[in-house]
């Protein structure tokens, strides 16, 4: 895989291509859901997470995240499609195994899928998906996902149990949920971080991509950035709201320096 490295062909476009890991470098995919939230205060078309993706971009951003939930929520359908016609980079598609919701992926065929649970009463995703209870249905699901193109991670908590069945059904990646230990407290935290190293180093030695995200932070990201399995970060509450004080290039670059220090 690529990472950025950027390649001016005119004045008015770029291609954007991503460098290959390698010495620890990281990439950082993020999440522009709430900006589209921001959107849905009052119905309107401003502020549009087409554009702030165009500026996560030139922010030096790996990837963009975008989760098209089954109640529209935040990014609907023509935001979906707007991301596909405008991303320069890698996007990255968050979406439950919802039949509809797997159609327009497939349509739509973003570079990438993470699969994910998704309850209608939750703020945000709650924890990791169980595909062992729903082994059946997921293989399906990413079986219909990599033969129109697409590639397939499955965001699931640090569980070697879970890990096992992600490679069993043939998935290419998995995203581990940091929530845990993003939300745990003091005494906790070095418990919950022992058990996402533990899981991504098993994850890697099975031949499994490792990203990780959920609940990181400029404060708590760090731990995570020195895992050596991970690969990649997907980051986007964060980030937002430090936009609110910084404005949003800063903000991904700020997040940038962190992942990965000089």
């Amino acid at each position: 895989m690529k990472r950025l490295r950027n390649r001016r062909i005119s004045d008015t476009e770029t291609v954007v291509e991503r460098r290959p890991i390698s010495n620890g470098v990281k990439r950082l995919g993020v999440n522009i859901d709430h900006i589209a939230t921001l959107r849905q205060l009052r119905k309107g078309t401003y502020p549009d997470p087409v554009k702030a993706a165009r500026v996560v971009e030139r922010a030096g951003a790996d990837g963009i995240v975008a989760h098209l939930r089954e109640d529209r929520r935040h990014i609907n359908d023509n935001d979906l499609k707007r991301l596909k016609e405008s991303v320069t980079t890698h996007l990255n598609l968050e979406m439950s195994i919802d039949p509809e919701i797997v159609a327009i992926a497939i349509k739509t065929k973003p570079e990438q899928a993470t699969l994910v649970p998704e309850k209608r009463a939750e703020l945000t995703t709650e924890g990791g998906l169980d595909i062992i209870s729903l082994k059946l249905k997921v293989r399906n699901v990413i079986d219909k996902l990599k033969d129109s193109g697409i590639k397939v991670s499955l965001f699931i908590e640090p569980d070697i149990c879970q890990i096992d069945m992600a490679k069993e059904i043939n998935a290419n990646a998995i995203e581990l949920h940091t929530g845990r230990y993003a939300n745990a407290a003091a005494k906790e935290k070095n418990k919950e971080l022992a058990q996402i190293k533990k899981s991504a180093r098993f994850a890697a030695e099975i031949g499994l991509a490792v990203f990780a995200g959920h609940g990181l932070d400029y404060e708590n990201v760090t731990p995570i950035v020195n895992i050596p399995e991970v690969e990649e970060l997907n980051i986007g509450y964060s980030i937002i709201t430090r936009a609110v004080f910084v404005g949003l290039e800063n903000a991904v670059k700020e997040m940038l320096g962190l992942i990965n220090p000089r």
